[in-house]
């Protein structure tokens, strides 16, 4: 008698368990510090070179490497350099993504995946900032710029500039 009362008695002991347990009231959530975020702006000058592959009609796809410096500046006036660096192809149709690593005096670098129209004078770039290293550690963001101009020479060298590098990144206060 008392096996055939022994699934009644489990099964009674188990919901009183549960529901003594769902009135216990959940510990205080480990806080995430709050996320802050700089705005900076400023330019990047780079040099490199680009490779071109013939495509139909007359298009050439490209692949391309530039290096340079980038000068950022935030809301308070402070400044930032970095040295950039950017590889990248472009499809020959109007569509480019690429990877660019950022990397400061200290060796702390900044790592994006680039996206954007061609690498023309006028094209607009956007970067996704996928995390860091050293001081940049967990940090996350995007930027836009616009090529202020782009030159090409005969034996694939390309320089170009932009005025108007626009950054925000995020990562935990206090983390600066």
């Amino acid at each position: 008698m008392i096996y055939e009362a022994l699934p009644v008695l489990v099964a009674g002991m188990l919901s009183m368990a549960l529901l003594a347990v769902a009135r216990v009231p959940a510990p205080p959530a480990e806080g995430h510090p709050p996320v802050t975020s700089r705005v900076l702006q400023g330019s990047w000058s780079a040099v490199g070179w680009r490779h071109t592959l013939a495509t139909e009609g007359s298009r050439k796809a490209a692949v391309v490497q530039v290096s340079g410096a980038i000068a950022l500046t935030d809301e308070t006036g402070a400044a930032t350099r970095f040295q950039g660096e950017a590889i990248g192809f472009d499809d020959g149709a109007g569509l480019s993504e690429g990877r660019a690593v950022w990397t400061d005096a200290r060796g702390d670098r900044v790592f994006s995946a680039i996206r954007g129209d061609s690498v023309q004078t006028g094209r607009r770039i956007a970067g996704t900032i996928t995390g860091g290293t050293g001081r940049y550690a967990g940090v996350a963001g995007e930027y836009t710029l616009t090529w202020q101009y782009v030159i090409a020479a005969e034996d694939d060298f390309v320089q170009g500039h932009t005025v108007d590098l626009r950054v925000r990144l995020r990562r935990a206060e206090g983390l600066w």
